[in-house]
């Protein structure tokens, strides 16, 4: 290393720590940084320390109970996002240097699709022993996030997504559809008008969600305002509290699983359901994508149908 003024950085390990601050300047906490790293809080924070302490300076801010960025901090998380994505890049050419022999993918997808991706993930990795997989569910959102800063390789989104500079292509249809338990005053009616609809207890995904969206864009077009009875931040959740009787639910048919759905819950036949939008992989745009990430796509549109949509459920 030329520069001596750097050496201090490769003495503290900071790489790791890097990796711990990135989290948390994208998060704004250290408890979901914590979370997201699979680390205890205190570990987050001792590394914090060290590397401020390598730096010379605080790189966060206490206000309430958000951490923000000092100037300090911003500098150098510029600078960490942009190291993060050379070294993606090169990766990236790896990965084409070693063909499909080896290498990794990392995926982030939205909710619903944690019940057919490792499926699709597994029949890949039979067919390509040598690669490595990594697979992140969030909400749409933190989808958005993860793909701002380039922490995947690809993503998949449960509707074409309306923001964020990327490119999608559709490989699954995907339904929006009413739950409810089996037992419910509703299962069993016919062409159920919205309004009769809207005067159940609602169980609402957390803000962030596309079914989130999708459901207040129903109501906004009925000028009704939903009864919700509880914001719950996943799809089990919302499916546990319908089993307990809490409710109703809008879910990704993908939500009831494959191979003969979730035992207890019925889907309601409502006028306007079920809501059609289109599974689709994305990454940003401009981004180089690597041989493994170029083959995966290609597995996907070919093989996606075949060995997901046969296993739906129906109503």
């Amino acid at each position: 290393m030329s520069n001596a003024k750097l050496r201090r950085y490769f003495r503290q390990g900071t790489f790791s720590q890097l990796a711990v601050f990135d989290a948390v300047a994208r998060l704004g906490s250290f408890t979901r940084a914590a979370e997201e790293l699979y680390m205890a809080q205190p570990t987050v924070s001792i590394q914090i320390k060290k590397l401020s302490e390598t730096v010379g300076l605080d790189l966060f801010e206490q206000v309430g109970k958000k951490v923000h960025l000092t100037e300090a901090g911003r500098e150098l998380h510029a600078a960490c996002r942009d190291m993060f994505r050379r070294l993606a890049d090169a990766e990236a050419r790896f990965s084409d240097l070693r063909g499909l022999r080896a290498g990794r993918l990392r995926l982030a997808v939205a909710g619903a699709a944690k019940y057919f991706a490792p499926r699709l993930l597994g029949a890949f990795c039979e067919r390509h022993p040598g690669i490595d997989v990594s697979l992140y569910v969030t909400n749409e959102d933190g989808l958005l996030q993860r793909l701002q800063a380039n922490l995947d390789d690809l993503y998949l989104f449960g509707s074409r997504p309306g923001a964020g500079d990327l490119v999608a292509k559709p490989i699954l249809p995907n339904e929006f559809v009413v739950i409810a338990r089996s037992d419910h005053a509703l299962v069993g009616r016919r062409n159920i008008p919205f309004p009769t609809l809207a005067e159940e207890y609602f169980l609402m995904r957390e803000p962030g969600s596309a079914t989130r969206r999708a459901l207040a864009g129903i109501f906004d077009r009925h000028t009704l305002q939903p009864r919700v009875r509880m914001e719950l931040a996943s799809n089990e959740a919302i499916k546990q509290a319908v089993l307990g009787g809490l409710g109703v639910a809008v879910v990704s048919r993908y939500a009831l699983g494959l191979d003969g759905g979730d035992a207890g819950v019925a889907i309601l036949d409502v006028k306007g359901f079920p809501l059609r939008a289109e599974w689709c992989m994305a990454h940003a745009a401009g981004k180089r994508l690597s041989a493994v990430a170029k083959a995966f796509e290609e597995f996907i549109r070919k093989e996606a149908k075949t060995a997901v949509l046969t296993h739906l459920p129906r109503s």
